[in-house]
This record gives structure tokens, C-alpha cells and sequence, in this order.
């Protein structure tokens, strides 16, 4: 069920491609029996502008308070479903019949990239081959900036430019990409040159039906150089061993092997999760790609030097290393890969134009989480091009 509320809008806060934060003073609860109402209460909210439109203060909204009422979720927003007083606009007749978060009240119509009525639709019928594109598969959002700069440094030491990066999201966290600052950030800062959208996911540059296709129209469609496949912010868990979003992980190696593309599986890597099953690799990175993907991929591991290691807990080096050599034994046959990672890296990730966090957690508290999805990147930008 929903947990509903109403509120008048206070005033506007950040905006970003899509969104726009709100505070919004609620109407009050409803009093119990015989009390008095309580006081009203102001909250952040976050308008998606391509859904609800841009209420303006002083107007009326309708509000989904659920998670933030339980605490859950990546954000701490109320969400607008609706203006109150006055809809929005009609958007402007145009092609697209991909249905986004289909059959939900806020489900809406985008222009998929490989849709008859799209001008790409032609190059994507037939396509079929990655061609040896490298594609780095994450658990969480949060390794997004850290493979890029990586990658931009891996680029800057050999005198190269940065590749051509373009990010695939996936559905198993936030469906709406303006929820990501992360990603408007880098766009921004022209770390990453576009993003696709998948399955139920929509917002992107490009919409796509599925990984496949979302990773097909990355490289023949958005000319990627290089493709970080991930779910949107927040991810779903429930402490058991196959209860958790990142098993979509897993299936995107067998994409970008089905295809034909060059698999490159970052580690979950923690040194401060106080819960043990996310300490050293994390169960998840073990169970995707060690049980769910069926194709072989690179494994980058993190060899710290001394100045690195001594930020890091006590053994945590080794222990990630013993649990990725177990990566190598499975059945999909994993290559191992040993990537340094030295000062330099460290303070490339330093330059990150977008905040870095991992279940809250920023670059000091937990380097060793940031590190293994950079060597990721360092890895993926030494794989050879294909024309």
C-alpha cells in the first residue's frame, strides 16, 4: 500500500536534468480518536519534472511518503505523484510506444532506440556483435564514477584521451534516471558521454528494451568506446543469499558475452561494512558472477602498494584475493586479472567531479571499496578496440 499524503509546496531546492527537490509542508496526520491535530511538518520531496511537471510554490501536491516514513531508500525523499491543483501539459505529439514502468499509475511512453519508429532502428535490426567492446559490470551504482576514473587514468598514463564512456542502467535500483545526481554530474563534467536506459529503467539519452539491445545501442548507436553496466541508485537486499537486485550483475556478463563483447566483472570490495558477508568480497559479486554468470569474464583484482595498503584493514588484501581466486574455479571460468593500484590511482579517484558514496560511506571511510571498482576501469581502458 501507499502511504499517502498532501502538502502545500514551500519552495524549490536543487534541480538537476529531471528532477527538482521540493520542501513541501504536509497536511497534518489525521488527529486519533478524540486528540488534537498534530502540527504540520516540512519534508524534501523530489518532483520528476518529465512526469509531474515543476509545481510551483504555494501549490498542492500529492505525495507517496512510504519509504521515507520507514526510512528506507537511497535519498530520504518523499516522492510527488501528482499536482493537485492544476495538471501539467499534455507532452507534444511525437513517435515512441515503449511503455516504462509499465502498468503502474506513473507509467510512461519513450522513444526506444531500437523501435520501428526510431531513426536507429535500421542500424539495430540486424545488430548482433559487441566486436570486443569492454564492458565493466557493477553491483552497485556507486562503482559508476569510481571505473571511470580509473579508466580516465589508465588513459592519462598511457597518453591517450579517455574513452568514449557510455553507462547502461539497469531497472534492479531506481527506475527514473534523473534520480541520479551521479549521473548528471558526470555527464556534466563529460565523463560519460550518454546513457541507456533498460528495461523498465527509463530517462536515459537512449531508451532500450533490454541489456542487450541497451548494450547494442551503446556501441553501434552512441559509439561507446567503453560501457559500465549497472543498477540505478539504491538496491534491493535482504540478507540471504539469492534475495538481492545485484544478481542482474551476473546476467549482464552472459549479455556482453552472448554478443560477443569483452566481460569485465568489478568486485564489491569492502574493508568497512560491519556486517561480514560484505567485508573483503562481497557475497553478492560472489553469487552473480560466480553462480548466475555462465560466460567467462576478466576479474580485476586490487594489489594495493604499501601507501594504499596502510589505509586499509589488516589483511584485507589478502582476503580479497583469496576470495577472488575462488572466482577462477568456477564453472564460468573467470580470469583472474592483478591491476596495481598505487597514490596515483587513489588520487585520481580524489578527482571524481560527483561525490563518492557507497552505503554511506565516502573515499576516506571505505578506500578499499572505490579501488577495486577503479582497477576495474584501469583494466577495461587496456583492452584493445575494435574497429
Amino acid at each position: 500500500m501507499i502511504t499517502w499524503r498532501s502538502g502545500t509546496v514551500v519552495s524549490h531546492g536543487r534541480s538537476w536534468p529531471g528532477a527538482l527537490e521540493l520542501t513541501v509542508r504536509l497536511v497534518a496526520d489525521p488527529p486519533a480518536a478524540g486528540g488534537a491535530d498534530p502540527p504540520a511538518a516540512d519534508v524534501r520531496a523530489l518532483a520528476y519534472t518529465g512526469l509531474v511537471g515543476s509545481p510551483a510554490p504555494g501549490s498542492r501536491v500529492l505525495l507517496n511518503i512510504g519509504a521515507l516514513r520507514r526510512g528506507l531508500g537511497t535519498g530520504g525523499y518523499a516522492l510527488v505523484v501528482a499536482p493537485a491543483d492544476e495538471l501539467p501539459a499534455d507532452p507534444p505529439p511525437g513517435p515512441g510506444h515503449l511503455v516504462k514502468a509499465r502498468y503502474t499509475p506513473l507509467q510512461t511512453l519513450v522513444l526506444g532506440v531500437d523501435e520501428q519508429e526510431s531513426p536507429h532502428h535500421d542500424v539495430l535490426r540486424d545488430a548482433d556483435d559487441l566486436a570486443g567492446l569492454p564492458v565493466v559490470v557493477a553491483d552497485l551504482h556507486s562503482a559508476l564514477p569510481a571505473v571511470l576514473a580509473g579508466a580516465r587514468h589508465a588513459a592519462e598514463v598511457a597518453g591517450r584521451r579517455p574513452p568514449r564512456a557510455v553507462y547502461v542502467m539497469t531497472d534492479g535500483g531506481a527506475l527514473p534516471a534523473a534520480f541520479s545526481r551521479t549521473v548528471a554530474g558526470l555527464r556534466e563534467a563529460r565523463w560519460l558521454d550518454a546513457s541507456v536506459t533498460v528495461g523498465q529503467a527509463f530517462g536515459g539519452d537512449l531508451e532500450a528494451v533490454t541489456v542487450h539491445t541497451g548494450l547494442l545501442a551503446a556501441r553501434h548507436v552512441a559509439g561507446a568506446e567503453l560501457v559500465v553496466v549497472a543498477q540505478g541508485p539504491g538496491n534491493l537486499g535482504t540478507g540471504t543469499r539469492w534475495g538481492f537486485s545485484g544478481v542482474a550483475a551476473g546476467e549482464a556478463v552472459n549479455a556482453a558475452a552472448t554478443l560477443g563483447g569483452r566481460a569485465v566483472a568489478s568486485l564489491r570490495v569492502s574493508g568497512a561494512d560491519a556486517r561480514d558477508r560484505h567485508r573483503g568480497v562481497s557475497h553478492h559479486s560472489l553469487t552473480a558472477y560466480g553462480r548466475v554468470a555462465l560466460a567467462p569474464a576478466d576479474v580485476p583484482v586490487p594489489v594495493p602498494d604499501d601507501d594504499v595498503a596502510a589505509a586499509w584493514p589488516t589483511g584485507l588484501a589478502e582476503r580479497v584475493r583469496e576470495q577472488a581466486a575462488a572466482l577462477a574455479g568456477v564453472p564460468a571460468r573467470h580470469r583472474l586479472v592483478d591491476v596495481p593500484a598505487d597514490a596515483d590511482l587513489l588520487a585520481a579517484l580524489g578527482r571524481s567531479p560527483v561525490g563518492l558514496s557507497t552505503m554511506g560511506r565516502g573515499l576516506d571511510a571505505d578506500p578499499a571499496s572505490f579501488v577495486a571498482a577503479a582497477v576495474a576501469g584501469v583494466h577495461a581502458a587496456t583492452i584493445p578496440a575494435s574497429a
